[in-house]
């Protein structure tokens, strides 16, 4: 590798010597980082300085969790390793938090973590914010790295930016120990240890054969389905889903980060039609989705018992992981899509027109049972979650550049359900773990990454795991705007007390003034117009503003739609 190869980077500029900060600095640079989310302290408080001074953009966080959730969100929005910058031990510990769930929802995210010295935690000396950080990691993550040698940073990086988005991508851990990053050596010698990454995740074509057979299977379905996963929006293969989609008529469901992919009207969508479309497919092509517990494992009831599952992913070792898989379909989700859509031309598969018919019938007739849920609660005092959701939805249609993001229990369940989508990407909630707290560490992201206005449906016990995030959006002035139905409790807020102290699910908080405090507009809205006006004007002022929205407290179910998960005690029964 020559001396032009890294021309420009602070390395060179530093004259005859460098260190490890620098060399970090350079090779994310090299590697076209332009941001950076974290939260500073020892040992890393002059790298972040180091990168802000070189170009690229700090964004400094409240806690470490959000960070990483911030990160991770990247990532998913860009196909790029989102980086997220913590500090040792605690901090670290925190970051994992977010680290793990990337690596959970296949989002390519890398964690840069300082640590105390090898020779002091190998001997268990008791040295600042000790801990064998390496080993921590490595059961959470995609993989684990150190570097113990300044002249390896280049290396380090660069494995970590391959490996979490190579395949399928995943969260990545890179420990450097604060040695390392004061480590001074020869500047001309160290630029020669960078490199750019080439390709990162390079295309993996399917066995043609396998596709022929998917084809085959789909062709003589009686009833087929596309399921549709966050996967199938992160691969960007939008205009090769879309026409194979239309091009077979085929009914697609799509799970909830994957909604806008094709627009929530669409004539072919059994979104409001999912139960019956699930129970009733003979012949299913997985498309970047996981028969995983938000699918219910592909099993019975749920599913028809005699269904065949073809499954598009790009990690081997997915297939067969719950049910058959009559066709594995090995490869990037982009690659088979275009492989599926170039094939079926050779031969045409016709889906039956009744069972499209069923799928339409089934889902009007729950649009209906819907629209007469939303009439009564839009007229409801106190205010219902539908009321304040449905304006919201209303208000989202006149702003189309908006990005939405969805957390909590009751607040997740039913906005997914009742706010349409019509772009890709522009959707992200609490994901596979279904984790509280990635709020507004993914709202954060969105607005950085995507430059457009954001809007938080946020329950107000999710709110509650990452508010302080509310002083970073006013800090960095980003437009974001966090709605928060207010019921008064987890779930709920009319539990009842069996002691002096609240209900183990009371909440209580006037959350408009939190962002008042760090500069920001706050709202108190306690009717369905008066969330619509207060969303209306904080959109249109492009500043960073809060609405608290006021709910029934007796509004909402224990654990949202995965009630039969949470056990009850035989005090409760009854």
């Amino acid at each position: 590798m020559t001396a032009a190869t890294v021309e420009g980077t602070e390395a060179e500029d530093a004259g005859a010597l460098t260190d490890g900060i620098h060399l970090v600095v350079d090779a994310l640079r090299l590697n076209d980082v332009h941001t950076i989310y974290g939260l500073v302290g020892i040992p890393i408080t002059d790298l972040a300085r180091t990168a802000q001074a070189a170009g690229i953009r700090y964004i400094g966080f409240r806690h470490e969790s959000a960070a990483g959730h911030a990160a991770a969100a990247a990532g998913f929005l860009t196909q790029k390793p989102g980086i997220c910058l913590t500090v040792s031990a605690p901090g670290f510990l925190n970051g994992l938090v977010a680290l793990a769930n990337a690596t959970t929802n296949c989002f390519p995210m890398v964690q840069i973590s300082g640590s105390s010295e090898r020779h002091l935690v190998d001997l268990q000396r008791g040295d600042y914010e000790e801990m064998d950080q390496l080993a921590a990691a490595k059961p959470f993550v995609k993989a684990a790295y150190r570097v113990s040698r300044a002249e390896d940073i280049g290396r380090g990086v660069a494995r970590a930016i391959r490996t979490a988005a190579s395949g399928r991508p995943g969260g990545v851990y890179l420990d450097i120990p604060a040695a390392v990053l004061g480590e001074v050596v020869d500047s001309a010698s160290a630029a020669k240890t960078l490199w750019r990454v080439v390709d990162p995740a390079p295309r993996q074509l399917p066995d043609i054969e396998s596709v022929d057979k998917a084809i085959e299977l789909l062709a003589g379905a009686e009833r087929p389905l596309i399921v549709l996963g966050k996967g199938a929006a992160y691969s960007r293969a939008d205009e090769q889903i879309k026409e194979f989609v239309e091009s077979t008529g085929i009914p697609y469901l799509p799970m909830s980060m994957a909604k806008g992919l094709l627009p929530d009207d669409h004539p072919q969508s059994a979104a409001t039609s999912r139960s019956l479309a699930l129970r009733r497919a003979d012949v299913v092509l997985l498309v970047g989705a996981r028969l995983n517990w938000l699918l219910g494992h592909g099993d019975a009831p749920q599913w028809n018992r005699d269904a065949k599952f073809i499954q598009i992913d790009i990690e081997p070792s997915e297939m067969d992981s719950n049910q058959p898989i009559a066709v594995p379909l090995v490869g990037d989700i982009r690659s088979v899509m275009q492989a599926l859509v170039e094939r079926s031309k050779l031969g045409q598969i016709s889906t039956a027109a009744q069972w499209r018919e069923e799928i339409v019938l089934k889902g009007a007739q729950n649009v209906a049972k819907m629209a007469d849920r939303l009439a009564a609660a839009r007229i409801a005092h106190p205010m219902k979650f539908l009321g304040a959701l449905q304006v919201i939805r209303d208000v989202l249609q006149d702003n189309p550049r908006v990005c939405l993001v969805n957390e909590g229990a009751n607040a997740l369940d039913l906005a997914r359900n009742t706010i349409g989508m019509y772009r890709p990407r522009r959707r992200l909630d609490s994901g596979t773990w279904g984790v509280m707290g990635v709020g507004l560490g993914f709202a954060i992201a969105a607005a950085v990454e995507t430059g457009e206005p954001v809007v938080a449906i946020e329950g107000d016990s999710a709110f509650g795991f990452s508010g302080m995030e509310l002083e970073t959006i006013c800090r960095y002035k980003l437009p974001i705007v966090t709605v928060i139905l207010n019921n008064g409790g987890v779930y709920r807020g009319d539990d009842v007390s069996s002691s002096e102290d609240p209900a183990p699910t009371a909440l209580a908080a006037h959350h408009e003034f939190m962002i008042k405090a760090f500069g920001g507009t706050g709202y108190r809205a306690e009717t369905p117009d008066e969330v619509a006006d207060a969303l209306r004007e904080a959109l249109a002022s492009g500043q960073p503003s809060l609405i608290d929205c006021l709910i029934d407290p007796s509004d909402g179910t224990e654990s949202g739609n995965i009630a039969h998960l949470n056990p009850k005690g035989i005090t409760n029964k009854g």
